[in-house]
């Protein structure tokens, strides 16, 4: 008789998605997805969706295995020692491995006023609730976003291009990820869009009224309507279930994804920090990290070792409206290059990258064990970071 295993999967997002159909490649492995949601959250696409220009739903039949069930709930605590998840509706969910994969939303922003006037934008129900704002707003109306990350431009160049007049604070450079001269490009883009674009050491905003925006040189920006697109934080729950977090409260883990305070609990996505070292936030690394989580579990019970991480970068896209975008190309430790491609057909690489995305996701859960971009060879830079690290202290630290 074959004994059959049960995966649990915490976060209906890219890493968990991913993870969950791969794990279906085994047919003696039953797997839960726990989601608050009943459907996928397509987040490259919640610009747009403020822009009015797009949707960022996706139903789970399109990218979600038949064989994986799916459980719409959240989880409150995990309970490691009894292997099991307990859920917001009293319900418990037993396992013998456990996918975390929470991911991430918007920080809480300690910015005086920020939590009452300013409007996040990183999760579905934040993008819900800014829309009737905007559409209360005189189409004249100032509006400020705060933030110059991917999301504050995407944003930034989504409301200008249906007319808003749109201030980007920066609160330091525009576009960090950058080269210069991917910079340049996207700084052209936006004034040619009309967007005022506010950077410089001094443009951290201090204060968010109702109807401004004060900076730390203490300039105030009227503001009908604030987005804030500034910092991320990652959900609680492990900190709340008693394991090992790092500093922002992500899962600190092995190289293998693998929680250094139990073997059978893996990570992957926005809300793991492999050897407290976690990689940039985006589908580009959540994705590989949901395959290499999956891959984990399934070479454990296969009685192998599994195999460490090794994540390879390529570049990072941003539209700028609906016609141009930037596909900005960098190395595989995941450091900007000189090349960019700009334009009409940055603007086609990057939809094809969000097309992409859903696709990966269907091809996995209709053909398991079809992904492969996380076996890519990474660069240098981070094998580098862990030999210095390891220098310093032979384990990872392990932060209660």
């Amino acid at each position: 008789m074959v004994e059959n295993t049960d995966v649990v999967v915490i976060g209906g997002g890219y890493a968990g998605v991913m993870a969950a159909n791969r794990l279906t490649l085994r047919g003696d492995v039953t797997v839960t997805l726990v989601n608050p949601r009943p459907g996928f959250v397509h987040r490259l696409r919640l610009h747009q969706m403020v822009g009015g220009t797009g949707t960022a739903a996706v139903d789970y039949r399109e990218v979600l295995a038949e064989r994986v069930r799916l459980v719409v709930d959240s989880v409150t605590r995990i309970d490691a020692a009894g292997r099991g998840v307990e859920l917001a509706s009293g319900a418990t969910v037993g396992y013998d491995y456990l996918v975390y994969a929470v991911g991430s939303g918007s920080a809480d922003p300690q910015v005086p006023g920020a939590a009452e006037f300013a409007h996040p934008i990183a999760v579905l129900e934040e993008a819900q609730r800014l829309l009737p704002v905007l559409d209360a707003a005189p189409a004249a109306a100032p509006v400020t976003v705060v933030g110059a990350g991917p999301a504050g431009i995407e944003t930034a160049a989504e409301l200008a291009e249906q007319g808003r007049r749109v201030t980007l604070v920066c609160g330091g450079v525009l576009g960090p990820y950058l080269h210069r001269r991917g910079r340049r490009s996207v700084a052209r883009r936006l004034a040619a869009l009309g967007v005022k674009v506010v950077e410089g050491p001094t443009t951290e905003v201090t204060a968010v009224t109702r109807e401004a925006v004060r900076l730390a040189d203490g300039r105030e920006l009227p503001s009908a309507v604030t987005v804030w697109t500034a910092g991320f934080g990652v959900p609680d729950l492990a900190t709340r279930s008693g394991l090992s977090v790092d500093a922002l409260g992500r899962l600190l883990t092995d190289e293998t994804l693998t929680s250094v305070d139990d073997d059978r609990i893996v990570a992957a996505g926005d809300s793991a920090a492999p050897s407290g070292l976690p990689l940039r936030m985006s589908c580009q690394t959540a994705m590989p990290l949901g395959a290499r989580a999956a891959d984990t579990v399934l070479s454990r019970l296969s009685g192998e070792r599994p195999e460490t991480l090794n994540q390879s970068f390529g570049a990072q896209c941003i539209s700028l409206g609906r016609d141009t975008g930037i596909f900005q190309f960098g190395n595989r430790s995941d450091v900007a290059v000189w090349l960019h491609i700009g334009g009409r057909l940055g603007a086609k690489m990057k939809e094809t990258v969000c097309k992409g995305v859903v696709k990966h996701l269907a091809d996995e859960a209709h053909r398991p064990g079809g992904y492969g971009l996380h076996r890519m060879k990474g660069g240098a830079g981070r094998r580098e970071a862990l030999a210095a690290l390891r220098a310093e202290a032979p384990a990872v630290e392990r932060i209660s």
